[in-house]
């Protein structure tokens, strides 16, 4: 038996005797914890819930964010007659005699009239001269002496961009809500806009909790290296995320009090600690909530690995500061980002959802007796392929794998339709 089966196999155990017969929370004990899919609606609403902040940036700070406010056409595009091509302008039938002198050229003035029989070469994008019939393409014609014969039929109106073709002054071109891609600003660009009323993108403040984090060399004498540092905030940008701190605190009361102000004055809109989320002798998250009387919107999740996540809102408003508690191990902690960080996040950004979509799995994969299963998988043409070193405190699966495959309780068989969460980095994009 492999270390991951035994993981696998003592996970199983645990979780039968663990629970009570009608699913825990009997008797005023501690309530069920979230089933998987209602942990994430639940983590989407407390995003949508709260009141969206704006602000208009130069074109250049827009990437990222969403639009707060429609995109409309601020001019005719193209705002005049251009050529789609290099050719020549002819007016009437062929052949054309070639008018001598300055080409209509991209940028220059408006060239003067053809008259009936006439051609002047033109350049891609220049305005076309009056009572221009049509462009030729160059390739598509040949001169012969000062005249311009065509080498096939011309259509009145080819290769002519007409003004307006794309939009008219005050069409709608993207609705508010739209994600500003470099696409995005090119076409914002063209139709005059500077600047872009954006939503900007939520903050978010790390506490990294634990006595036993290295912050360099090789772990030793039963210290470990902190591995969700350097990993959350470049995964929580990508994730549309202004990361404005990472705060590294002990499992002592001085890292408890520090923990509080926090969650309680941080000038993020959602805070993310790591660790300390279950109910060990110096996991302080929980208490730390109550002594800041918080609201617990998801308080443990049914999910393998990272069923002691949650989800917490500190303030007697929708729109108070958000809490998301990962637990400490780092396989558990991607568990949780996906779970709750990404729906939270995307909310609050006015992002849409990811859609969702399935890809039959390679080969039977184990399941937990009640919980979904995260797995990491690498995805092929036609199939996701699981993972070895899928532990809760592993790294190595999911730094090889293209997305995490969400397994059903009691597992799943081979070519079964799994549903997919693309890792931020394999979903295209780059980290901004």
């Amino acid at each position: 038996m492999t270390p991951t089966d035994a993981e696998h196999a003592l996970d199983q155990a645990l979780a039968l005797v663990s629970r009570t017969p009608d699913g825990g929370g009997a008797g005023g004990g501690p309530r069920p914890p979230s089933p998987w899919p209602q942990a994430r609606e639940t983590a989407a609403r407390a995003g949508t819930g709260v009141r969206a902040r704006t602000h208009r940036v130069p074109l250049a700070d827009a990437l990222g964010e969403v639009l707060a406010a429609p995109l409309e056409a601020l001019t005719d595009l193209p705002s005049f007659d251009t050529s789609a091509m290099d050719g020549w302008a002819v007016a009437g039938p062929g052949p054309w005699s070639v008018r001598g002198g300055r080409e209509a050229l991209a940028g220059s003035a408006l060239p003067d009239p053809l008259a009936d029989g006439e051609a002047v070469r033109i350049a891609t994008g220049a305005r076309i001269p009056a009572d221009t019939t049509a462009v030729i393409r160059s390739e598509h014609c040949h001169v012969s002496g000062t005249q311009l014969f065509a080498d096939r039929p011309v259509l009145t109106g080819q290769d002519i961009r007409p003004r307006g073709q794309e939009c008219r002054s005050g069409d709608l071109m993207l609705p508010a809500g739209s994600l500003v891609t470099p696409a995005v600003l090119g076409l914002a660009a063209a139709a005059g806009y500077d600047e872009l009323s954006t939503r900007p993108r939520p903050r978010v403040e790390i506490v990294v909790l634990g006595d036993e984090l290295l912050t360099e060399g090789r772990p030793h004498d039963g210290l470990i290296r902190d591995a969700l540092g350097p990993m959350l905030g470049p995964w929580l940008t990508r994730l549309g995320a202004e990361v404005i701190g990472t705060r590294r605190l002990g499992d002592d009361q001085a890292g408890a009090d520090a923990l509080l102000e926090a969650v309680t004055t941080s000038a993020a809109d959602v805070v993310i600690t790591t660790g300390g989320t279950a109910s060990g002798p110096v996991d302080h998250v929980h208490p730390v909530l109550g002594r800041a009387g918080a609201e617990l919107l998801v308080d443990g999740v049914a999910v393998r690995p990272g069923h002691p996540m949650l989800l917490a809102r500190v303030g007697d408003r929708p729109d108070g500061r958000l809490v998301v508690g990962l637990p400490g191990n780092p396989l558990a902690a991607v568990s949780g980002l996906l779970t709750l960080a990404d729906p939270l996040l995307r909310a609050l950004a006015g992002r849409r959802r990811r859609p969702r979509y399935t890809v039959a799995v390679q080969g039977d994969v184990p399941g937990h007796p009640h919980d979904t299963r995260l797995v990491p998988v690498l995805l092929t043409d036609e199939h996701a392929v699981p993972l070895r070193y899928n532990g809760p405190a592993m790294l190595r699966g999911v730094a090889a794998a293209d997305a995490l495959a969400v397994v059903p309780p009691h597992g799943a068989r081979s070519g079964q339709e799994l549903e997919i969460l693309d890792l931020p980095w394999a979903s295209g994009g780059c980290f901004t």
